[in-house]
């Protein structure tokens, strides 16, 4: 299974972040009702963008598979903490909603 790590604004807004085209480490964590990402991010120009527009973020989990259709994970960050550690080059994101599907469903 490959999985793709993706922050972007909005839905069809900037992609700021997307593992499959530059490689980062990241971890997925339970976090009281919701889920915390934590994504290593060097420094860069988009950091002030994305914490200006962080209650516009949607995280995405993509799953891929050899043998069955990829699942997408859709997490709706909305008031949850957004965060950036300069000194670790760490971003943070908390989400606190999420919706799993197969667009292969929606092809039928």
């Amino acid at each position: 299974m490959k999985e793709t790590f993706i922050v972007k604004h909005a839905v069809g807004g900037k992609i700021y972040i997307d593992t499959a085209k530059r490689p980062l480490a990241y971890e997925v964590t339970p976090h009281g009702d919701g889920w915390m990402f934590a994504v290593e991010w060097p420094n860069c120009a988009d950091v002030e963008e994305l914490l200006r527009l962080k209650q516009e973020l949607n995280v995405f989990l993509f799953h891929e598979y050899a043998d069955r259709p990829t699942r997408k994970t859709w997490y709706y960050v909305s008031d949850g903490p957004v965060a950036y550690d300069a000194g670790r080059e760490v971003l943070t994101i908390v989400a606190a909603s999420r919706i799993e599907y197969v667009p292969d469903d929606f092809l039928k």
